[in-house]
């Protein structure tokens, strides 16, 4: 091959790569990746602590997820603006929820009053809330909305002053004073207060003192806010805390209110409790058993975060949807297993499956992921087979084994996307090799 054909090679895969990189927002991953260590909702880790990449999905299933994220984001900038006391971003943050029509409208409506209220906007307050009961006469917020609604009617209208704002520190520090002095006197008050429009910083410390108490009553109380008896959000909270708290009879409350409630949040925040309690078994079953293959995907990612390697090998066998074996893969990726996710990359028929179990461990950096892989590159003659090695090396990037693979391979095709690949990575290894390419 001539130096004027290299050279011709060289560039347009730098060119091609710089096309790509353009097209990709910042902190993506290589072209046809999501992004690496970024959540769910494209602001941080996921919600478990560890990143958990999705499986790739079909458009309208892109399309959904994309505006429950959007939902999710927005609802949660909102929650956080109430707890910094930024009613003004709060109050933008719930607007922009609302517009998206989404199941968590009738919730936005309530916190956008709620915003409102604060900032002395006590018409706009009402007239939210109006918005609400009218548009969501069965909605859970309605007992909230309407104790915010008559608290506002008998209030002066005058707009809150910021020193007022030290009320909610002050609640907290007696809440958590007298809960040590007199435990039986502070759990009614601590009722009150759950039942009350406070916000919800009050009312998550207020469920967090009831989860540090030894008391039946305690107990009992949390467990009355995560069968649904009240605030949603508060409800989630709630099972959050059973979690933590463990324990065999708050397990098992927990598999209670998941078959009888119908809400895909709270059962999708039991089954990130289930993790939290190191409850393998009901995952496992779930995971097995469950009719809702989105809550069936979040219970097989609570066992990769659970590292529990033989139920999802287990689970990978017995499994028929190919997009459940995909969250499968993901979530050997995320417990660590490797050697399983070798096993599959060398010998699972079905190659999208194959093409995933690779590309995972591309995001493993180990000696043993990357002996796997160019293995697998020299002993299969699929050119997807081999592009998905090449591109799973990438993401490690390792350029030594990419050059390696560059300089054996015949095929013109492979070996452009290879150097394409090297072409975009800061290697001294990478650019000896393109400079070798041009002498």
């Amino acid at each position: 091959m001539t130096n004027r054909i290299l050279l011709t090679m060289i560039c347009g895969c730098l060119a091609a790569a710089a096309s790509a990189a353009d097209a990709q927002p910042a902190g993506a991953g290589p072209a046809g990746f999501p992004p690496v260590g970024v959540g769910p909702t494209g602001r941080g880790p996921a919600p478990s602590g560890v990143f958990a990449l999705r499986a790739p999905r079909s458009a309208d299933s892109d399309a959904d997820e994309r505006a429950d994220e959007q939902a999710d984001e927005l609802y949660d900038e909102g929650r956080e603006a109430i707890e910094e006391g930024r009613y003004d971003r709060a109050v933008d943050r719930f607007t922009r929820l609302v517009a998206l029509k989404s199941t968590r409208t009738d919730a936005a409506l309530y916190w956008k009053a709620y915003s409102q209220a604060k900032l002395g906007q006590r018409a706009e307050a009402l007239s939210t809330l109006a918005d609400l009961q009218k548009q969501f006469t069965d909605s859970r917020w309605i007992r909230d909305a309407k104790a915010l609604d008559v608290e506002l009617r008998q209030a002066s209208g005058q707009t809150v002053a910021p020193e007022s704002q030290n009320d909610e520190e002050l609640k907290l520090m007696a809440l958590r004073g007298i809960m040590q002095s007199d435990p039986d006197q502070a759990l009614p008050v601590i009722e009150k207060m759950l039942a009350a429009a406070n916000s919800p910083k009050v009312k998550d410390r207020a469920l967090f003192v009831l989860s540090q108490s030894h008391s039946a009553r305690a107990r009992e109380i949390i467990a009355g806010v995560a069968k649904g008896n009240g605030n949603p959000d508060l409800q989630l909270r709630a099972i959050r805390y059973l979690g933590i708290m463990g324990g065999a009879d708050n397990r098992q409350l927990l598999s209670d209110v998941y078959r009888g409630s119908s809400d895909v949040a709270v059962k999708r925040a039991i089954l990130r409790s289930y993790m939290t309690a190191n409850d393998r078994e009901r995952l496992f079953g779930l995971a097995k058993g469950e009719t809702d293959a989105t809550l069936r995907g979040e219970a097989v990612r609570q066992l990769g975060v659970m590292r529990a390697s033989s139920e999802l090998s287990q689970l990978y066998q017995s499994e028929t949807s190919t997009e459940i074996k995909k969250s499968i893969l993901q979530a050997m990726f995320v417990g660590g297993d490797a050697d399983k996710l070798i096993e599959l990359a060398r010998g699972e028929k079905d190659p999208e499956l194959r093409k995933t179990a690779i590309r995972n461990l591309g995001l493993m950096k180990r000696p043993a992921t990357t002996d796997a892989l160019t293995s697998i590159y020299g002993s299969d003659s699929s050119p997807d087979v081999r592009k998905a090695v090449v591109n799973a090396l990438f993401l490690q990037n390792n350029a030594g084994a990419l050059v390696t693979l560059a300089r054996a391979e015949k095929n013109p095709d492979l070996k452009k996307e290879i150097v394409a690949k090297l072409s975009v990575m800061k290697s001294k290894e990478a650019t000896d090799y393109l400079l070798e390419l041009l002498k």
